[in-house]
């Protein structure tokens, strides 16, 4: 999906047009074509929104190579924190924002 494809998707939800290329052919009559400007400023807000969330998605990557239900099973059973460590460390490693 390019930024531009998201952007209209999200200023004109299910409203009827095709792209080709950079060309814009607006076919819903329900809904009014938005301005070249308004989907630039979009596909900003968009990008920001998707780069401000980069840590959680560095994150998840390390999240899912711990066998979390072991780990909590583990330490329940061992009383340790391994777990509660291997989150931490993660956190540590990957800084919010």
């Amino acid at each position: 999906m390019t930024d531009k494809v998201a952007a209209l998707q999200a200023l004109t939800p299910n409203a009827q047009w095709v792209l080709r290329g950079d060309e814009l052919e607006w076919l819903d009559t329900e809904q009014t074509q938005p301005t070249d400007a308004a989907i630039a400023a979009k596909v900003i807000e968009l990008q920001t929104q998707y780069d401000s969330q980069a840590y959680a998605r560095s994150r998840k990557v390390e999240y899912d190579k711990l066998n979390q239900d072991e780990m909590r099973f583990d330490d329940l059973v061992n009383s340790t924190t391994t777990w509660q460590d291997a989150i931490a460390a993660i956190k540590v490693a990957i800084p919010k924002g």
